[in-house]
């Protein structure tokens, strides 16, 4: 597994991580034997309710999350949109608490919320004064199994999720370019549709399609609660049994069968002109294994991979295109190793003045052909290390994004043991075992996607006559 927090980062003045280490005078070794989260416990309900609770005593406030195992990549065919629509309706009310009641409430005390859609997963959140934690739980319980739609309630939220697909995606030719490279990506796998759906499916969504995604889905025992704060595991427990314990099981969703996904073989290309676009760039992804599905012991390769390739300004990527031969204005890449199931690796690129998207492919190309040719070096290899352990590390210190590391986690196939054991796993990595991770994943060919403006898109189709 890896550790994604979902924190936009953490502020320059923080006063280092809750381990302890200095991480100026620390390398890769130092961090190889520490628990992530520190003492975690966890236990489950009667009703399958499943409850982890990480101990974070700096400040007296807590992090109360709920994960339900449901996310984009488990609806229904034709149906695309619905976790997110439903996700929205959630804020709606119940038989005890009327719209927006929930809501008012967490504001009322000073507090803070928000919930998120995966492929994967559906989360939501409050962080409060621990005093207030018995009070979120017995709010989220409530609308764990009461709550209320109505087709005067439905049909509004169906526009509010049609209108945010028009403003982020729509509006957006980075945002359609991803859209249409995860399609060609993962084309015969659910991944390859939006998490917010497809437009003719969400203006077909329907309260009763709502009602049935929640009945089967959202169950005690298809749901995770994290707690992280400043509380005691056996206090967490009473307060859980007394608000999710008499919560029901609604249904037994069954196991999560998806299609597997396939790599097409040969060079695919996606090509977006747009009369918008200011910037070009260029994507290449790849499709990898996950932590989950990876039967190899590659992941942890990859997520290394990734840090020496594409993580910042020492990156592969950022001194060769950008440093060294000027033909890009910014380069770099990512892993996205928490996924149920196959991940994809990507690299990007916005070409320099007078450099054509073609030539930028070509020459990120050959940084990647140089790296499986001639491996990384030792120096490379523990910097890239040190800099996701101590970013691991640092992320502990918000507590939301501690809670999230084992929300994202346990929702996607790792155990408890094995996020608190990931900067063992990381430190054990070698030099060749990220040449081969290289050499395995990236030597076949990419997805490779372009956006353009369109006078560029009529010198690309000259250049390639």
């Amino acid at each position: 597994m890896a550790l994604t927090t979902g924190a936009t980062g953490v502020a320059a003045s923080s006063p280092g991580p809750a381990s302890g280490i200095t991480l100026e005078a620390a390398d890769a070794a130092a961090f190889a034997d520490i628990k992530i989260g520190g003492d975690v416990e966890s236990f489950r309900l009667d009703n399958g309710l499943e409850v982890v609770v990480i101990p974070d005593r700096r400040a007296p406030v807590v992090t109360h999350m709920i994960w339900y195992k449901v996310g984009a990549a488990d609806e229904p065919a034709g149906m695309s949109g619905v976790a997110h629509f439903l996700e929205h309706l959630m804020f709606k009310g119940t038989t005890n608490n009327p719209d927006g009641a929930f809501s008012k409430r967490v504001a009322a005390i000073g507090g803070q919320e928000n919930a998120f859609t995966s492929n994967d997963y559906t989360a939501y959140f409050q962080r409060v004064a621990k005093e207030h934690l018995g009070e979120m739980m017995a709010l989220e319980a409530d609308r764990m199994e009461n709550l209320i739609l109505t087709d005067a309630v439905v049909a509004p939220e169906r526009d509010v999720v049609l209108e945010e697909r028009r403003m982020r995606v729509e509006s957006d030719p980075g945002a359609m370019l991803g859209e249409t490279l995860d399609a060609v990506l993962y084309v015969n796998h659910p991944y390859g549709t939006p998490v917010i759906g497809w437009p003719s499916e969400i203006s077909a969504l329907s309260k009763d399609n709502a009602i049935a995604f929640y009945d089967r889905f959202y169950t005690p025992n298809n749901a995770i609660l994290i707690v992280a704060g400043d509380v005691e595991a056996g206090e967490v427990r009473r307060l859980a049994e007394e608000t999710y314990g008499k919560v029901a099981q609604r249904a037994d969703p069954g196991e999560r069968k998806r299609p597997s996904a396939q790599r097409v073989p040969g060079a695919l290309e996606v090509d977006l002109a747009d009369a918008r676009v200011n910037q070009p760039n260029l994507r290449k992804a790849w499709l990898v294994p996950s932590y989950a599905t990876d039967t190899a012991d590659d992941a942890p390769a990859l997520d290394i991979l990734a840090e020496i390739l594409g993580g910042g300004s020492t990156s592969r990527l950022y001194r060769s295109l950008v440093i060294d031969q000027g033909v890009a204005s910014s380069a770099g890449g990512w892993y996205q190793s928490s996924t149920l199931d196959a991940s994809r690796f990507m690299v990007y690129a916005v070409p320099s003045d007078g450099t054509s998207l073609e030539d930028l492919a070509g020459a990120t190309r050959a940084v990647i052909d140089t790296l499986i040719a001639e491996g990384v070096s030792e120096a490379e290899l523990e910097r890239a290390k040190t800099g996701l352990l101590s970013s691991a590390l640092y992320a502990q210190d918000s507590q939301s994004s501690l809670a999230r590391m084992f929300g994202v986690a346990l929702t996607t196939g790792s155990t408890i043991e094995e996020v608190r054991d990931w900067p063992r796993v990381i430190s054990a990595v070698t030099a060749e075992d990220v040449r081969k991770a290289a050499e395995t994943y990236l030597a076949p060919q990419p997805v490779t996607a372009y956006l353009r403006a369109p006078e560029d898109a009529g010198t690309a189709a000259t250049a390639n006559q």
